[in-house]
């Protein structure tokens, strides 16, 4: 790359989260003008764009698993800091925003994101090979985690709905934290091998064979990729409004406003997943999308839980039977698709048909 170039894309990687923090701090807690509402769309878009640059780079530096557990968690922790503010902020209409939102992310990122990096994956090389012991191991973290969550409080009888108790609310944070906890010590440390990608000797990838960045660079990405996230999910808020007038004045269930915003939340990561994939490195992608469904319930649970001595209305958590079905069915179909360490377009056409059928039935309860 040519020192031009190199100024180029720093130029833009730079500036890009800067900009869009700039238009967050000036768009947030104002009613926007359409034209106003196109350009925070576009902040919101490069920003996307420069968090995966910066997520990659700091993923060159500490290698894997640790590089796609860091833009997981990042992306994850401000999530869940946007659901506790507006939930304290909304009072009763948010209710069962947290649900809603844990349930959009798991349904994105377990069939949407390992769908679509399935795909890619397979259509370069046939067969997209990755690790069984851990693909299986966090996926049955993410089964656990969503049923003791989001499947428990519809069936528990302390309180009437779909709520739990003060007590059941902290055991279940309390379980999440512990087993996401887990989850992170062998993946990390225990049993990293079962998270590294599957390498192809054949492979020549000029990424793969670059020198890892410096030091300096890397922590200089760390920092724009925390502010580049911090853009992307303060951006989302900015345009909800308008993405709520566009459902109300379409017809459609409210609903409809949590899954928008979480795909644009878990823009980053699905571009990284994806672009993982293509680069033959299916492991990685798994562990974006898996390790993502993960954080979202293990660390927004206890902040819920949290957050609730100062929440005035109902937490309903408990998801109701058509969306119950959808989570066994992922679950099911995930654990098919793991199992054998490979797989070909067909499982990639199956997440992708279940996640087109979340996306409808959100439409078209």
């Amino acid at each position: 790359m040519s020192t031009v170039n190199r100024f180029a894309a720093l130029h833009w990687t730079v500036l890009v989260p800067l900009v869009a923090v700039v238009a967050l701090a000036l768009s947030w807690g104002r009613d926007l003008a359409p034209a106003a509402v196109g350009v925070v769309a576009l902040c919101l878009a490069g920003a996307v764009l420069a968090a995966v640059h910066h997520a990659e780079v700091v993923a060159h530096r500490v290698g894997e698993p640790f590089g796609s557990l860091v833009l997981a968690v990042a992306v994850t922790v401000i999530e869940v800091a946007l659901i506790v503010t507006l939930m304290v902020d909304g009072g009763s209409k948010t209710s069962s925003l947290a649900r809603d939102t844990v349930f959009a992310a798991v349904m994105i990122t377990c069939n949407g994101i390992v769908g679509l990096s399935i795909l890619v994956g397979s259509v370069r090389n046939r067969v997209a090979v990755f690790h069984a012991e851990g693909s299986g191991g966090a996926l049955a973290t993410v089964a656990t985690l969503a049923t003791l969550s989001l499947v428990l409080p519809t069936f528990t009888t302390s309180k009437p709905g779909p709520e739990f108790s003060t007590a059941q609310l902290a055991f279940a944070a309390v379980a999440s934290l512990c087993l996401y906890g887990l989850f992170v010590a062998v993946q990390t440390v225990r049993h990293r091998d079962y998270f590294l990608p599957v390498g192809r000797p054949a492979r020549d990838d000029a990424q793969d064979h670059a020198p890892p960045p410096g030091r300096r660079t890397a922590l200089l990405s760390l920092a724009l990729l925390v502010v580049a996230l911090v853009a992307v999910v303060g951006d989302a808020k900015a345009v909800s409004p308008a993405i709520e007038s566009g459902v109300a004045s379409a017809g459609l269930p409210n609903a409809v406003v949590g899954v928008v915003i979480a795909l644009l939340v878990l823009l980053p990561e699905t571009l990284a997943a994806v672009r993982a994939a293509h680069r033959d490195r299916m492991q990685t992608s798994l562990n974006l999308a898996l390790g993502s469904a993960m954080a979202s319930i293990g660390l927004t649970i206890p902040a819920i839980a949290l957050a609730s001595v100062w929440l005035s209305g109902p937490l309903l958590l408990g998801l109701g039977a058509t969306h119950m079905v959808l989570l066994a069915l992922t679950v099911v179909v995930g654990a098919l698709t793991v199992v054998p360490g490979r797989a070909t377009l067909l499982q990639g056409g199956v997440h992708m048909v279940l996640f087109a059928a979340f996306l409808f039935l959100a439409v078209s309860p």
